[in-house]
């Protein structure tokens, strides 16, 4: 006997689907087992990638700090993604302070993020500063070797997935 049809059928992917997904393909793409696996990449090589990774979470945790401060609204909303940010940093830092960029011309500090003059542009610029840096991070992967590739893939996982409730709360 068949089972009846759902009275409203889902347009594209769920949410879990969707998570899982992203989540399955980083884990399978940070596992692999080839010869770049085992940590022998240069210390300079890795020490680099690592730095880079912790000054893009630290500039997107200043994204979401401006976005905040501007719009306290939103809080409630952006605190778990902010909080899991955070902890990015933290994780390519090992708990030290992010390395400053090169200095330029200037030595003076940067300035606080543009904030978007409404708070549903304000998601949707988060939801693309998550995008365009998971996107990155998917591809530097291939450059590092074992434990740096799977943090990068979790995190660029982490980072599409905080796009896509950006992007799917604003709806």
């Amino acid at each position: 006997m068949p089972y009846p049809s759902p009275l409203r059928a889902p347009s594209g992917p769920r949410r879990r689907s969707l998570l899982a997904s992203a989540a399955g393909a980083a884990l399978l793409t940070g596992c692999t087992s080839g010869p770049d696996s085992g940590g022998d990449g240069s210390s300079s090589v890795l020490s680099r990638a690592r730095a880079r990774a912790a000054r893009d979470s630290a500039g997107l945790l200043a994204r979401y700090d401006a976005v905040l401060a501007a719009y306290p609204g939103l809080a409630e909303r952006l605190r778990p993604l902010r909080a899991q940010v955070a902890a990015h940093v933290q994780a390519f830092t090992d708990g030290t302070a992010p390395t400053p960029a090169p200095a330029k011309s200037s030595a003076s500090p940067s300035p606080a993020p543009a904030v978007p003059a409404t708070g549903k542009a304000a998601l949707a610029a988060l939801a693309g500063a998550e995008r365009t840096l998971a996107d990155q991070r998917a591809k530097a992967l291939l450059d590092v070797p074992g434990e740096l590739a799977r943090l990068l893939a979790s995190v660029a996982a982490a980072g599409a997935a905080h796009a896509y409730l950006l992007t799917e709360g604003a709806k």
